[in-house]
């Protein structure tokens, strides 16, 4: 499935003139995410692809992100991924607490291509989870001239918050089990 993301109403489009991101859950535990950026991919800072290793910090720059959340309840996970391939897994109790370092996710398999005026990044995910899940698809947009623009399939009203709720819209059933 693919969706569009949408930029937040304080971010000012710049050089990023879209994101989209297919999502699908192929088997139990398995995600893939498929994104896609178009514009001026010459004016993104997108740091070069490097050794694949867990990074924290990576939303402070050009930042690709995706919240699960196992059903029913609150818990969530956040997994950041950079176009260098260093990601990142946190668990979170609830919105913004009890956040800790997802040592049991192991690492992604993170694929980054840019060509002309688009650049994608293909991750595939274990996740120890075979329940229904809900997502939040988001990203952080860096410009060389310094400049960050905000992304989501949902913005919640105020600030950018990626972790709020109201980002949590699209849901995958658990896989048929054969």
């Amino acid at each position: 499935m693919r969706h569009a993301l949408k930029l937040h109403p304080d971010s000012r489009p710049g050089a990023a003139t879209g994101i989209e991101v297919d999502v699908a859950r192929p088997h139990a535990g398995n995600l893939l995410l498929h994104y896609f950026v178009a514009g001026t991919i010459s004016d993104l800072v997108m740091p070069p692809v490097s050794t694949s290793m867990r990074t924290d910090e990576l939303w402070r720059h050009t930042c690709f992100e995706a919240f699960v959340r196992p059903s029913p309840g609150e818990a969530y996970y956040e997994f950041n991924f950079a176009p260098s391939t260093r990601w990142a897994a946190y668990r979170f109790s609830g919105a913004r607490r009890g956040m800790h370092v997802a040592g049991e996710i192991r690492e992604p398999h993170i694929d980054v291509r840019s060509n002309g005026g688009i650049c994608e990044m293909r991750v595939s995910l274990d996740l120890p989870s075979d329940a229904p899940w809900r997502l939040g698809v988001s990203a952080v947009i860096e410009e060389t001239s310094g400049r960050k623009s905000y992304w989501a399939l949902a913005h919640p009203p105020g600030k950018a918050d990626f972790h709020h709720s109201d980002c949590f819209t699209l849901e995958l059933p658990a896989p048929l089990r054969s």
